[in-house]
């Protein structure tokens, strides 16, 4: 059963150098036609004036198909842009001090790296939690140790929030991942790296109906 404040099962999180050379927006485009249902732009690398032209257009697309844009970690470009939510890792902005800057109404998803990070302070305001990562995974190397479908299913023991799972998710596992306990998939090379981002999102939406069927 889908989270009333959370009804989105395929998440697309952006990463340029996953584009293989080919224009981001184009990927994004395509990968919105194809059903992706929530964007996170991900940006570790930008100056924050080119991150906010980056962003506006990324939101410019994506409204174009009623999808909503959450930006990685950086409050700023939040604010300017008016995205509709952020997303902060354990190492990032503090929850509290992202709500003080954006107002209690802004979502703001957090990652948990470990079991610990469950019961930490500003965790019980999270939107949603990023399950990180399930599978190892070169995108996310400065990660705990992997979370694992056991890891993953504990997590849905121990808390109702909507569980968004990354790392390494590919059509071949979707479905058990959802299985075991995710809301959510977010996909980051699995659909940016695809011949067809399009194509590759219409399938792991299938393979995310088979996983929720299993449960």
């Amino acid at each position: 059963m889908q989270h009333p404040d959370f009804p989105y099962r395929l998440y697309l999180v952006t990463d340029e150098a996953a584009c293989l050379g080919r224009d981001f927006f184009w990927v994004l485009e395509e990968s919105l036609k194809g059903g992706v249902q929530l964007v996170q732009l991900r940006e570790k690398s930008l100056g924050v004036q080119s991150f906010v032209e980056k962003a506006l257009r990324t939101k410019e697309i994506c409204e174009k198909y009623g999808v909503p844009l959450i930006i990685n970690d950086a409050a700023d470009v939040v604010r300017v842009i008016g995205a509709h939510g952020l997303h902060l890792g354990q190492q990032d902005l503090p929850v509290e001090l992202a709500m003080q800057r954006l107002g209690s109404h802004l979502p703001i998803g957090l990652s948990l790296d470990r079991k610990e990070n469950l019961t930490e302070p500003g965790a019980d305001e999270a939107w949603y939690f990023g399950v990180s990562p399930i599978y190892p995974t070169p995108t996310k190397p400065d990660t705990y140790d992997a979370w694992g479908l056991e890891g993953l299913r504990w997590l849905r023991n121990h808390t109702a929030k909507p569980l968004v799972a990354i790392g390494n998710i590919k059509t071949s596992n979707a479905a058990s991942v959802m299985a075991h306990g995710a809301d959510c998939l977010a996909v980051v090379s699995g659909i940016c790296s695809a011949e067809s981002p399009a194509k590759a999102a219409e399938s792991f939406l299938r393979e995310i109906e088979k996983g929720i069927n299993e449960l």
